[in-house]
């Protein structure tokens, strides 16, 4: 539960310049490649201060959640102020997170790197998405270039430390080990960037 409240006040530390990142549309082209697909009832995960509500089209429903209430606070105002959508804000654990309905459009976008049990959250995700939906990830993670895989590793201590993110988990490696299908990968920035489009598995 430490390690929990830790990674809370660490990322609550960050909700402003996460707010200053939205209106920059940073990896903008990226994003809007990847949630062009997300349609209907729309569930995302390490929603973060809502860098993703300009890339939704407006006729989805969105339930966002996250475990920071400063990044949810930020999120909220924003769409309140913005981008209008029918949405709900969620203060929860995704790494513990319950949840008794299910979704068309399943989000993620560089959180994996920061949950305890990145497996787990993939299996959850999986049973969140409806069958026939799908599941759209954006993440981050080891580079295929072994010169950057090698400062990855020896900096990752430091980055989750400060940031609450780690660089050197093998995405791909973890998506292929849990039960989403994947239907279309694009991999960017020497192998550290992955988009992934999949669908649910059993």
């Amino acid at each position: 539960m430490k390690n929990v409240e830790r990674n809370i006040r660490t990322f609550e530390k960050q909700a402003a310049r996460y707010d200053q990142k939205r209106e920059k549309f940073e990896l903008d082209g990226f994003r809007r490649s990847l949630l062009s697909s997300a349609s209907g009832a729309v569930l995302e995960l390490g929603v973060g201060a809502g860098t993703n509500l300009p890339y939704y089209r407006s006729d989805v429903v969105l339930t966002a959640v996250d475990f920071s209430p400063a990044m949810l606070e930020k999120a909220e105002a924003a769409n309140h102020k913005r981008y209008h959508l029918q949405a709900e804000f969620i203060q929860g654990d995704v790494d513990s997170l319950t949840l008794h309905e299910q979704y068309d459009t399943v989000v993620s976008t560089l959180s994996l790197c920061a949950y305890r049990n990145p497996q787990k959250v993939l299996r959850s995700m999986s049973k969140w998405c409806k069958p026939g939906g799908r599941l759209l990830l954006m993440e981050h993670g080891i580079s295929s270039n072994r010169v950057f895989a090698a400062a990855q590793k020896l900096l990752d201590p430091v980055a989750y430390r400060f940031i609450g993110c780690h660089h050197n988990r093998d995405i791909m490696g973890l998506v292929e080990a849990s039960p989403l299908q994947v239907e279309r990968v694009e991999h960017y920035m020497a192998g550290i960037l992955h988009l992934i489009w999949c669908r649910p598995g059993d």
